[in-house]
């Protein structure tokens, strides 16, 4: 994402450029009055719709909830939150940093890009890491592939991928407001189109803790890139010794494939064992849906590995490429006076010409 650069003149008022420079105040004020609207009774029962989450299933011990329509509404409220938190961050953080290491305008993008990206992967990661705990998957793991009652699933759980849907949406928005350049666009639209595909395809077949456990995976190895991005921008002496980052890249990606075969294979065993009613009742024990997620994620842990190896290959040819320092020809005038102080080309030391020995006559 580029960096946007404030201009030093106020522009006009509804102008194009004044939208693109006040984005998030304005934003913040449509996000005040879903805000306001829980202080009237009129207007209550709307803004609700906005704020909390919707579709729950009263049920013992506590409450579940079920995706709708409804979860709409609340993503596009959390959207303008996303929205707001990102400009805050990029002003009073990034920004400031940016000003301090004095870096160049062609790293100050990459610089904002990683920043933003890695604080987003650390709270998404202890986020995940906290509801996985919390749901009992770290001491149950049999929970990734069997989760009663089916076809719903915790606030805990649902809050988590309204947020992540909220984000990933907020991102196309920004690449207008930071100014993304044309040729950046497909790279940055495929990157959001992923995670949106993904995140929905395991929100909507309720497939919430297998889900919830790849995404916490991703994250880890998405915040140790985007710190090694960030080290490396500060400080060039890390570009080297950081990129073994790409180790860990990689065993991320087959931490990923390996938990997504078992937890695949693994349900439909359950399923076949339960019998044709259990399988009428499951949403997502069907051997087509199950193959395509499985294909799905492998498919898209290869784009990534294919990716991060041609994008460090193309960093590791420049870095090795010799950096040839431009040969400045001197011109050469004519006359005596380019000539005076050399010997054949070569700048003679200075020193006193003594004059002429006068030979001497024999006597």
């Amino acid at each position: 994402m580029a960096f946007r650069k404030k201009s030093a003149k106020n522009p006009p008022v509804l102008s194009h450029e004044f939208a693109l420079q006040n984005h998030a105040d304005l934003v913040a004020c449509v996000g005040m009055f879903f805000v306001l609207g829980l202080l009237f009774e009129g207007t209550a029962e709307v803004s609700i719709v906005f704020l909390t989450l919707q579709h729950g299933v009263p049920a013992q011990p506590r409450l579940l909830y079920q995706y709708g329509v409804l979860d709409l509404a609340t993503v596009f409220f959390y959207t303008l939150v996303a929205v707001i938190a990102h400009a805050t961050l990029q002003e009073y953080v990034l920004d400031r940093v940016t000003r301090r290491l004095q870096l160049p305008k062609a790293q100050q993008s990459r610089f904002n890009e990683a920043g933003q990206l890695g604080a987003f992967a650390l709270l998404s990661c202890a986020w995940g890491t906290w509801v996985l705990a919390a749901e009992g998957c770290l001491e149950e793991p049999a929970r990734l592939w069997r989760a009663p009652p089916r076809g719903t699933m915790t606030f805990h759980v649902k809050f988590f991928y309204v947020a992540q849907l909220a984000y990933w949406f907020h991102a196309v928005p920004e690449l207008h407001f930071q100014r993304t350049r044309k040729q950046d666009l497909p790279q940055q639209l495929l990157y959001i189109g992923l995670h949106l595909f993904h995140v929905a395809g395991a929100y909507l077949l309720y497939l919430n803790h297998l889900g919830l456990l790849l995404l916490t995976v991703h994250y880890s190895v998405e915040l140790l890139a985007h710190l090694c991005d960030l080290f490396s921008l500060g400080d060039h002496k890390y570009q080297r010794e950081l990129s073994l980052w790409a180790v860990a890249y990689v065993l991320g990606r087959l931490g990923t494939l390996l938990v997504s075969v078992l937890t695949v294979c693994l349900h439909l065993a359950g399923g076949q064992t339960r019998g044709a009613d259990a399988a009428a009742n499951a949403n997502v024990n069907v051997l087509a849906a199950e193959i395509a997620v499985l294909a799905s994620s492998c498919a898209i842990q290869a784009y990534i590995t294919w990716s991060l190896f041609s994008v460090q290959l193309q960093r590791w040819m420049e870095g090795d490429a010799p950096r040839q320092a431009p040969v400045v020809k001197k011109k050469r005038t004519k006359g005596r006076s380019a000539r005076k102080g050399t010997e054949n080309g070569v700048a003679a030391p200075d020193r006193v010409d003594s004059p002429h020995k006068r030979k001497e006559k024999p006597s």
